[in-house]
């Protein structure tokens, strides 16, 4: 996989986001371990990160407390990694501002060009259509996904 530039984001910036976050937030997490909502965030804590799944069903996921949205979300956060349909992206952008991330990452196909624009334009680094557990892989920072 090339990640020389994807998405607007430099390898440069994307070894910056995987080495200095510590706390993702998932968006669409999934309790299902066929699932890309799942094996992905378990993969990243497996690295050290902190994951906070999101979903609306609530419960428990990779033994954490699901929040039910990012407005629920009680601590500081550095990435909002995104695992839902497009016709949610805007959405998630604008919470993801109002919650402080620093990066948004849209998952291979759950961006729109508005929603990455709005965080963009709020300061926000966005990475998208690629996945973050394998660009942590090709980034040489693990095995990857």
């Amino acid at each position: 996989m090339s990640i020389t530039m994807m998405g607007g984001v430099s390898r440069e910036e994307l070894l910056l986001v995987c080495k200095e976050s510590r706390t993702i937030a998932v968006v669409g997490a999934s309790d299902n371990p066929d699932k890309a909502g799942h094996r992905i965030p378990q993969y990243l804590q497996s690295q050290g990160y902190r994951i906070i799944p999101v979903n609306p069903k609530g419960g428990r996921i990779l033994n954490e407390y699901v929040v039910r949205s990012l407005a629920e979300v009680d601590q500081p956060v550095d990435v909002v990694d995104v695992f839902r349909p497009p016709a949610e992206a805007e959405a998630v952008a604008r919470a993801a501002v109002q919650i402080g991330a620093k990066v948004l990452w849209f998952q291979p196909g759950t961006h729109t060009d508005a929603a990455v624009q709005l965080a963009r334009s709020a300061g926000l680094i966005v990475p998208f259509g690629i996945c973050m557990g394998e660009t942590h892989g090709a980034l040489g920072l693990g095995p990857g996904t």
